[in-house]
């Protein structure tokens, strides 16, 4: 039997990168699925291609409304709500601490944090009515380590970590499980929208992505959206049914500390100083 057979799932952000790539994988492990994203011409392609019983759904994660609007979509058009991926999500401003605005940290927040708390809200309720559940977001390594992204992008992700847990120390009372992954270094558009490019150029940008991350972690290639799918489908389906409250990390070991030949040479740097090579 498919993995998700007869589960419902709402993935947000679905209409590209991550979200695409385990809205598809999803599908084909049997379950319907609602793709929300503002992304409108790509999300309806996209359901149209993994056609029935998945749906599009306009939706601005920040807005209330929207989140009530396809969790009650969900219900009305499959009945049920099994798994729900809070992945909507954008790098936000860069730059150092004294140049962001704070226009900048509400609208950032807005998506990557309050889009989140929406989502475990209005999921709650009808999980806990039902006795199962599976919620999902993704956080980053950014939020368990500094360095890897933006202040605001970090700081919202390192949020999204310890909400997953707290939330979860709620729920699982009521057999609702609530974890969040943390990708590494992955190949997808978020970086040249980060720069300010259009959907289009952003993607164009990705292969040229994939060559700049290959060489960050000790698995020496890009992390691909379909890597974060699959950690996230085992999450969803009952195989992690004992797992609760965790950050599950896909990094390639980006986050394990440096790189083994980046050490050795810095050893070899350092025995040729103190003159003890040879």
């Amino acid at each position: 039997m498919k993995r998700l057979q007869d589960k419902v799932a709402i993935v947000t952000g679905g209409a590209s990168g991550i979200g695409e790539a385990t809205a598809r994988l999803f599908a084909a492990e049997g379950a319907a699925v609602v793709i929300a994203d503002v992304q409108d011409d790509r999300g309806r392609r996209l359901a149209h291609a993994l056609g029935e019983p998945a749906v599009y759904r306009h939706a601005d994660v920040s807005r209330e409304s929207d989140v009530m609007a396809f969790v009650e979509l969900a219900l009305e058009r499959f009945g049920r709500l099994d798994v729900l991926f809070n992945n909507a999500g954008f790098g936000g401003p860069g730059g150092g601490i004294e140049e962001l605005e704070a226009d900048g940290w509400d609208a950032t927040m807005a998506v990557l944090l309050r889009g989140v708390f929406l989502g475990m809200k209005h999921a709650a309720p009808v999980m806990k009515r039902q006795g199962s559940g599976s919620i999902l977001s993704t956080a980053s390594v950014a939020g368990l380590r500094a360095g890897h992204g933006p202040h605001i992008y970090s700081a919202a992700k390192a949020a999204v970590i310890h909400l997953t847990r707290t939330v979860a120390m709620e729920l699982g009372e009521c057999g609702v499980r609530v974890n969040c992954l943390c990708p590494g270094g992955i190949a997808t558009p978020i970086f040249g929208k980060g720069f300010g490019l259009a959907p289009e150029e952003a993607d164009a940008t990705v292969q040229t992505m994939r060559g700049m991350l290959a060489h960050m972690q000790p698995i020496q290639r890009a992390g691909e959206p379909e890597d974060v799918a699959a950690a996230a489908l085992w999450l969803a389906s009952d195989e992690a049914a004992f797992v609760n409250g965790h950050a599950l990390v896909v990094d390639g070991g980006l986050t394990g500390g440096r790189l083994w030949s980046d050490s050795q040479q810095r050893r070899a740097v350092m025995r040729s100083a103190l003159g003890t090579d040879g």
